[in-house]
């Protein structure tokens, strides 16, 4: 069993995302025991907080079942250096982030061993694979979810879990104001901006910056005073933006390095893919349309195993429809063009999405989620309770 006498844990973590919210984490319980010892896998988020990495989560952060095949040596060594680990170590707590398939392996390892699980971050089980809800509820013996209809879902499988408010909500703030962030980037004042948010992997890039920038140059037909932002993702180069038509369309597009979400506070409006930037814009109360496409056997299967009836997590968050959805062959850049066309900034559905997107922000919660999965950590830990 865990030795109660320690102040030890592991965490786990397979993504940058994860590795930046398990740190705050870890940031957090630091605080309230300052004797923490922490080891297991992750990135430099986890590595600058102070964790010992047994593994670096950037070996691990592979996607599709080609890339996992070509990485399968790699998963394996790491569940077994893990595994060791919990077995010499005996940590008193197992915090897995996210990262589903590897992390519930691991999970099953730790119950054998009597060490207690706090999972953050849920898997999508809500969207697909919902027969996994009864290896969780076995495996997990705290689960802390960060949108708000998860508990609702996992009640209804018979599982209590928390919801801690999502991570975001502390961190998605503009500070530099429409005006000064025009003129940090050189960008002369525009009657409308628009933003164009394609995603940030090289496949995304590739699957939907061609369709923005063509939405954009029929929309300059008709609004010709129009600024259009796009935010360069750390991970990418402008040359991958050039390579997927940047330079193809007469638009006047800025791209941006940095001030991602002071970028997001400038737009007026947003064509974006699917993903957490959408979350991120309605944190900001900024309308959008969400786009996307997959490859097509990809949303052959999506359709037949995927269980929820929207897109974006906007959209999930607020159970109906908020902002627009475009997939697949709708995801064209004439529909997107003629849906932006019925947003515009100064129309009655423009208004109305930012009050619906306020409703989605205060379900999101106040902020607090480190610290909150913090405290559900602290359980694990009678002595030092307050």
């Amino acid at each position: 069993m865990a030795d109660t006498q320690k102040t030890e844990i592991m965490i786990v973590s397979g993504e940058p995302s994860g590795d930046m919210h398990a740190a705050r984490v870890l940031q957090a319980l630091q605080g309230r025991l300052p004797e923490l010892t922490s080891y297991g896998m992750g990135g430099e988020a986890l590595r600058q907080a102070g964790m010992e990495i047994l593994v670096d989560a950037a070996d691990m952060a592979v996607v599709g079942i080609m890339e996992v095949l070509a990485h399968l040596g790699s998963i394996v060594s790491a569940q077994k250096v893990l595994h060791n680990a919990l077995k010499e170590r005996r940590p008193q707590l197992l915090i897995l982030i996210d990262y589903p398939d590897f992390n519930l392996m691991l999970a099953k390892k730790a119950r054998r061993l009597h060490i207690p699980v706090l999972y953050y971050i849920s898997p999508q089980v809500w969207a697909w694979r919902s027969g996994r809800v009864k290896k969780i509820r076995r495996l997990v013996d705290q689960m802390a979810v960060i949108l708000p209809f998860e508990k609702a879902f996992y009640a209804r499988h018979d599982f209590d879990v928390t919801y801690v408010g999502h991570p975001l909500a502390d961190h998605v703030k503009a500070t530099l104001g429409r005006d000064v962030f025009f003129a940090k980037h050189g960008i002369k004042a525009a009657k409308n901006v628009v933003g164009i948010m394609p995603g940030s992997r090289r496949k995304e890039i590739a699957s939907m910056l061609p369709v923005f920038l063509k939405a954009a140059s029929l929309l300059q037909e008709v609004h010709p005073e129009t600024t259009y932002l796009l935010p360069l993702a750390p991970s990418l180069s402008r040359k991958v933006l050039e390579e997927n038509g940047l330079d193809d369309y007469p638009v006047n597009v800025h791209v941006i390095e940095g001030d991602r979400y002071d970028l997001m506070a400038a737009c007026d409006l947003v064509m974006a893919a699917s993903g957490t930037v959408t979350l991120e814009l309605a944190l900001l109360q900024i309308p959008m349309l969400v786009a996307y496409r997959l490859s097509a056997m990809t949303y052959f299967l999506g359709r037949r195993f995927i269980k929820v009836d929207f897109a974006s997590l906007v959209n999930l968050v607020a159970n109906e429809e908020v902002v627009p959805e475009l997939i697949q062959d709708d995801a064209t850049p004439e529909k997107i063009g003629h849906a932006l066309q019925r947003l515009w900034p100064g129309s009655q559905a423009h208004a109305a999405m930012i009050t619906k997107l306020a409703e989605v922000k205060d379900a999101l919660g106040q902020g607090g989620a480190s610290n909150n999965v913090a405290d559900l950590a602290l359980e694990f830990f009678p002595r030092h309770q307050s």
